[in-house]
């Protein structure tokens, strides 16, 4: 049996690109691993090709007969899976070649690490690059997520054991931000992780997901953390004491003519101190 599952989904991916993906998952300095390939029914019938053409033992290939989408086609990926560990590859991003090594040495050193993921370097259209970093330590983590996705999905790895204590999977009703909501149902459940340095390029172009469904994503966002935050209250407190502040405007210096009080959801408008005025709240506003 691998240690680890290798599960890369593919649809329509440019020939540049996915070769390059490949190539990187196949040069990894940790070889202990099967390789799952998933054609989710390209009409790019050049993909069959591209991945045919790689003889390594390693991998194994399977093709959707229909198109399921991305969160179906990951969670057929996690069931053909049999490594204790699951690395997320995405087909068109190339993985440094000690990734696999840096996530498999925490995860084995760390039982109460569920996720692990690290620094990604984003690979720009115009041949800029932006290097994107996330908070290192479990807490840190936790707390942020109930904000924003602050574990690269791209470049993560998975303890399975966890997944399947708690049956959890992909969610379509949150697609594209599937990722998301997986993340924020292991919250209070496993620990998270992020290896502070680079393990992986991404490619941040025009037909990324994220620039494509940027507005389903949005909103899938807000469901996502309103459960999150109902879910973790506790926590959400934490978050919510971090980031509350208050602020004076004083008339000479001296007489507090105005109070604004701003929380992580909320900005109140005070008169004198005491008097309520205004509420701005999740980009609206209403008078009190």
């Amino acid at each position: 049996m691998p240690k680890l599952s290798v599960l890369m989904p593919v649809y329509n991916t440019q020939e540049m690109h996915l070769r390059a993906c490949i190539e990187s998952v196949l040069g990894q300095t940790f070889s202990d691993f099967e390789f799952i390939i998933l054609n989710d029914a390209s009409t790019d019938e050049n993909i069959d090709k591209i991945i045919r053409s790689y003889h390594d033992s390693r991998i194994v290939y399977i093709e959707n007969k229909v198109n399921l989408g991305i969160s179906e086609s990951r969670n057929r990926l996690i069931e053909l899976s049999k490594g204790e560990y699951l690395a997320v590859v995405d087909h068109d991003d190339i993985s440094l070649p000690y990734r696999f090594a840096e996530e498999v040495k925490w995860l084995d050193s760390h039982p109460e690490t569920g996720v692990v993921s690290g620094i990604i370097e984003s690979w720009i259209d115009d041949g800029s690059k932006v290097i994107m970093r996330a908070p290192e330590v479990d807490i840190e983590i936790q707390k942020k997520m109930l904000m924003e996705c602050c574990c690269w999905h791209p470049a993560c790895m998975m303890r399975k054991s966890v997944l399947q204590k708690y049956d959890l999977r992909y969610e379509k009703i949150f697609s594209p931000s599937e990722d998301y909501a997986l993340f924020c149902r292991l919250i209070g459940k496993t620990g998270f992780r992020n290896i502070q340095k680079p393990l992986l390029y991404y490619r941040n172009h025009a037909g990324n997901t994220s620039h494509i469904k940027a507005k389903e994503m949005r909103n899938a966002t807000k469901v996502i953390q309103d459960f999150a935050r109902r879910d973790n209250p506790d926590l959400w407190n934490l978050v919510s004491l971090d980031l509350f502040k208050k602020h004076r405007i004083r008339l000479f210096g001296i007489l507090p003519i105005i109070k604004i009080e701003e929380s992580v959801d909320r900005i109140v408008i005070y008169l004198f101190s005491k008097i309520p005025l205004f509420t701005i709240e999740k980009g609206r506003w209403r008078k009190r």
